[in-house]
């Protein structure tokens, strides 16, 4: 008995979790293309929404997808590399602020971003006098906010990782006359292989989802990422005209993150399960 309500829970806790995952694919496929008309089980199938939506001149989806995907990856390497540096500072090297550092790291991490957005506003629109191509409606203005906003909780999970690495392989890569570049490059780096995969794709999930501070900094069309692009086109009257062609980019705006996370699942379990096997 115990062992049959077992596998009921399990099963509904399934269904729970599907359910959301066949009605988005319904309403993809569903010829009509309407929100009224999505059911669970559509009348018959097509192609049409997806077609529509790479064919739309309104909403440039394959532009957006351009554009957040790109974000997303320079983004996401470029703070996992500052994180990276800064980790391997603070945990390895003894310096006059270090402590004040890490600690005004964490307390600027409790605050969210988005309270600064007043003064980020005015910081960016002074910038695009001065520096078009990295003030509104860029990629590059947006990156580049995206990076002061990831560096403080990467340097902390790094840093919790790399306190675990012996400092003995500094010490003995020193002595062979190893610089602290060579040991952060050769000795450090394949040791922590793990942690920089789950950071980066923390930080790619992050910035492929991100919504408020990119609807405010970004408002051409073409200059727009999925997660505000995909907003206008359910906003207000067009919710229940265009939610065949958002189920179908929703569908499509899952491929990148299952995709890294595919491509990043052995380096994560390559790391785990190397100490095992080694005395």
């Amino acid at each position: 008995m115990k062992m049959a309500l077992r596998h009921l829970f399990v099963l509904a806790v399934c269904a729970f979790a599907v359910f959301p995952i066949l009605f988005v694919v319904s309403a993809a496929i569903n010829p009509l293309g309407t929100l009224a008309s999505t059911d669970l089980l559509p009348n018959g199938a097509s192609a049409g929404n997806f077609a529509n939506l790479f064919g739309s001149d309104t909403y440039p989806f394959a532009r957006w997808f351009f554009n957040s995907v790109f974000i997303a990856l320079v983004a996401s390497f470029a703070s996992l590399l500052l994180s990276m540096f800064a980790a391997y500072a603070f945990s390895r090297m003894r310096f006059a602020g270090r402590r004040v550092g890490l600690l005004a790291l964490l307390l600027i991490q409790m605050f969210p971003q988005f309270l600064a957005i007043v003064t980020i506003f005015m910081i960016f629109t002074r910038v695009t006098e001065l520096y078009p191509a990295f003030g509104f409606n860029t990629v590059w203005g947006l990156m580049l906010l995206y990076l002061g906003g990831a560096l403080g909780v990467n340097t902390w999970l790094m840093k919790g990782f790399l306190d675990t690495v012996p400092k003995e392989l500094d010490e003995a890569a020193t002595v062979d006359g190893a610089t602290h570049a060579q040991i952060f490059w050769r000795v450090i780096m394949p040791l922590v292989t793990p942690i920089l995969a789950v950071t980066a794709l923390l930080a790619f999930i992050g910035t492929m989802s991100e919504f408020l501070m990119a609807n405010v900094f970004l408002r051409d069309p073409e200059s727009k990422t999925l997660a505000v692009g995909m907003y206008g086109m359910i906003a207000g009257d067009h919710r229940n005209a265009n939610f065949g062609m958002f189920a179908a980019a929703t569908l499509l705006t899952a491929v990148p993150t299952v995709g890294v996370f595919l491509w990043l699942q052995k380096y994560i379990v390559s790391g785990l399960t190397a100490g095992a096997v080694k005395g």
